[in-house]
């Protein structure tokens, strides 16, 4: 189905084809990018991670039938000592690939690095109030909503609210239990 292996420089024009809009960053990236995204930009994010005590673990998607790069996903803030972490920059940005069920895939294999590898407690995120269709999936992948962030983000003249969620080691493993690890990839 998809793996997951390290980001990379030569990664960086694809990335960058897929956000067009500054809308589209914010809503990747949150507020630590600038429109337009750059590969200055990417090359500093790059800096200092990847590597065995990283705090920030960017990776890329990779169709196995294809062998193709489809998206984008991190693993960031990560607290060794806390034992936990915020998932981030969740894209599939292959059109293609889009609508094809490979998301759940994607959280999967991200949160088996964070709690398996990496022995994490707990790993959070930020999506916004609007993105339905992420939401859905974070409460099917067994996040739980920790509250509202109201008008947390300025785009242009309107400000977006996000929710705060979250998943701890036990309740992923759990799912994994009642549904099989198949059904997650």
């Amino acid at each position: 189905m998809i793996e997951l292996k390290h980001f990379t420089e030569e990664d960086i024009p694809q990335l960058i084809s897929w956000i067009d809009t500054p809308e589209f960053l914010v809503q990747w990236s949150g507020t630590g990018f600038s429109f337009p995204l750059t590969d200055q930009q990417l090359i500093k994010y790059l800096k200092e991670a990847n590597k065995e005590d990283s705090k920030v673990h960017a990776l890329k998607v990779i169709h196995l039938e294809s062998s193709k790069v489809i998206g984008h996903i991190s693993l960031g803030s990560i607290n060794f000592h806390n034992r936990n972490a915020r998932m981030c920059r969740v894209l599939i940005g292959d059109e293609d690939m889009k609508g094809k069920g490979l998301a759940p895939f994607m959280v999967n294999k991200l949160l088996n690095i964070a709690f398996e590898q990496f022995g994490l407690h707990k790993v959070s995120l930020a999506v916004y109030d609007f993105n339905t269709p992420a939401l859905k999936l974070y409460q099917k992948m067994g996040f739980h909503t920790e509250g509202l962030i109201r008008e947390a983000s300025r785009i242009g003249d309107d400000y977006w609210n996000y929710y705060e969620m979250s998943i701890l080691s036990r309740e992923w493993r759990s799912l994994l239990n009642n549904i099989g690890r198949e059904n997650l990839g």
